[in-house]
């Protein structure tokens, strides 16, 4: 009681709340400059100067960095700011924008400042994770986050541009275009997304030539192609790709090659069925539901999910827990536990290395919780009548 008790207070301390986040970032940032582990940034600021040189975007450069690139060349517009500066200033700033981006992105959603505070506090692990890593991924977050936000506030030709942007970057932020079903303006939408698909399509010609620009897709896609392969193909304790419900799978049952197919169509189909519910598509909770699901679904369902990955769906997880009525079950209650537990914390220095590399990594259990949550969300957007009045909801 004492501790629920103080917890409500936090949540009614929003400055705290967002000094905390912040705070995060930043330390997430500067412990990776001291350990000069900084190879994502690297890898970001090289997609601007190879446009910049018009070299190819997709091969790997050992003597700049490891790994290679698999962000769209619409990226080197979004990095381009951060790339121009030194270094340790470019990392700061990329760390601070991304945790900014994400907050303010929460901060726009329909729903009271306790809820809102309580949606960052359970992602605030999963935001530094990403931070540490130099990841997109709280940018790719916020985008599906703000395409919603724009359709309900009838904006519908900026919400496109954040579908768009979010594609144009990782291919992700396509699953915006879901809250189409929720738009009044669909003719409109339509056209913007047309629009925009052309106009940041030709954009990185700004700074490159059309040729280059052109073949930099086609390469963009046989190096997603490639790596897909290669997520699904190696499953060792330390490979944290496919962090997936397919590679939960894939790792217990020593099933490398096993398609994703068995796993994205049933996924789709569940997904699917729950847009069908047209009578919903008004309730705003129905709407924060989906845009929970969406979240979730896209990690789950998606080879290319690592740790880093899971802030989206962990900010998912977050709207779905804090929407559910009051008070919370114990099941409910439960779910998030074993979020904040084996999907946030387990994957932290704070877990043992022997039960982190040995259990949580081997069989890909980050994505376990996730999944749980996923699957019981499905189940209320097929079952539960949101256009009815309800009892209370929010706190």
């Amino acid at each position: 009681m004492l501790l629920n008790t103080k917890l409500t207070a936090l949540l009614r301390q929003p400055k705290i709340v967002a000094c905390l986040w912040f705070s995060l970032a930043i330390i997430g940032a500067l412990l990776e400059l001291s350990r000069n582990s900084i190879n994502n940034y690297l890898i970001y600021k090289g997609v601007f100067t190879h446009t910049l040189e018009q070299v190819n975007l997709y091969l790997t450069y050992p003597q700049l960095y490891a790994d290679s690139n698999h962000y769209g060349p619409f990226f080197s517009i979004i990095i381009a700011p951060f790339a121009i500066l030194p270094n340790a200033a470019g990392v700061v700033l990329w760390a601070f924008g991304n945790a900014w981006i994400l907050f303010k992105a929460v901060k726009m959603l329909p729903l009271n400042t306790n809820q809102k505070s309580a949606i960052l506090c359970i992602s605030a692990i999963e935001m530094m994770t990403s931070i540490q890593n130099l990841q997109v991924n709280p940018l790719i977050t916020a985008l599906i986050i703000f395409s919603y936000i724009m359709v309900k506030n009838k904006q519908d030709f900026w919400a496109v541009l954040f579908v768009v942007i979010g594609f144009y970057i990782k291919l992700y932020g396509i699953v915006g275009l879901v809250f189409w079903l929720f738009s009044e303006q669909k003719i409109k939408f339509i056209l913007s997304f047309i629009f925009w698909m052309a106009v940041l399509f030709v954009l990185p010609m700004a700074i490159s030539s059309p040729n280059f620009i052109i073949q930099s897709y086609q390469d963009w896609y046989d190096a997603i192609v490639l790596k897909n392969l290669q997520n699904i193909a190696t499953m060792q304790g330390d490979n944290m790709q496919d962090i997936s419900a397919m590679g939960i799978v894939r790792r217990i049952f020593n099933l490398p090659m096993l398609s994703t197919l068995w796993f994205l169509i049933p996924g789709a189909i569940i997904y699917g069925l729950s847009l069908l519910r047209f009578n919903q598509y008004q309730a705003l909770h129905f709407q924060l539901c989906v845009l929970a699901s969406t979240l979730l679904f896209i990690v789950l369902f998606s080879t290319s999910s690592e740790s880093p990955t899971y802030v989206i769906a962990v900010v998912g997880a977050a709207i779905w827990y804090i929407i559910q009525p009051n008070p919370k079950t114990v099941f409910t209650n439960g779910l998030l536990i074993f979020l904040l537990v084996l999907t946030s914390i387990c994957t932290t220095d704070i877990c043992p290395a022997w039960i982190k590399n040995n259990f949580i990594k081997t069989y890909a259990l980050k994505a376990l919780p996730c999944l749980f949550v996923w699957a019981y969300l499905a189940f209320q957007l097929m079952t539960v009548n949101y256009a009815k009045p309800a009892k209370k909801l929010f706190n």
